[in-house]
């Protein structure tokens, strides 16, 4: 039944990219999201961009939405902390309107995380001065079509922390 939720989950959060009209997805895919990266995969309208680190990936975006088409990334925590200069040099310095879907690794309501890849995450969004919202079940998806509208709106990356066990 996990396996199902999961894949539920994946096809629900495409579901809001499709709506934003998402044309790529820039990722560095890896095991614990596997139920996510099929989905993507099977995705016809969508084009994954795999990269062999996340600092890698909003120049990428960068690269696409100059070119006109529409990127999303995909991160978990840890890897956003890998991008953070090409954040800071790139997504803010040029305003890049970003949506960034983020894997809320070490994430969980209560009793509080220990993980510190979760227990610096928002605080470190908030220190950049990053909007972000939280998906932790089906109902809190229309949450990343919200960002990506504020994306467009202040022309500043918006992260979207999606609970670790809805990316698997």
């Amino acid at each position: 039944m996990v396996g199902v939720t999961q894949s539920v989950m994946a096809h629900k959060i495409l579901e809001e990219l499709n709506k934003c009209g998402i044309t790529h997805v820039v990722w560095l895919p890896h095991s614990e999201n596997k139920a996510m990266y099929e989905t993507v995969l099977r995705e016809s309208s969508m084009t994954l961009v795999p990269v062999c680190r996340e600092g890698e990936a909003i120049p990428i975006a960068l690269g696409l939405w100059l070119g006109g088409k529409n990127p999303v990334i995909m991160h978990q925590n840890t890897g956003f902390y890998d991008a953070g200069d090409s954040v800071r040099g790139l997504a803010l310095d040029y305003q890049l309107p970003l949506l960034m879907l983020i894997g809320a690794r070490g994430w969980r309501k209560s009793p509080p995380p220990t993980d510190s890849a979760a227990i610096f995450q928002e605080p470190v969004l908030d220190a950049w001065g990053i909007k972000h919202y939280l998906v932790t079940d089906e109902k809190d998806v229309q949450k990343i079509s919200q960002a990506y509208h504020e994306t467009q709106a202040t022309s500043r990356p918006v992260a979207v922390l999606i609970a670790e066990e809805q990316m698997q």
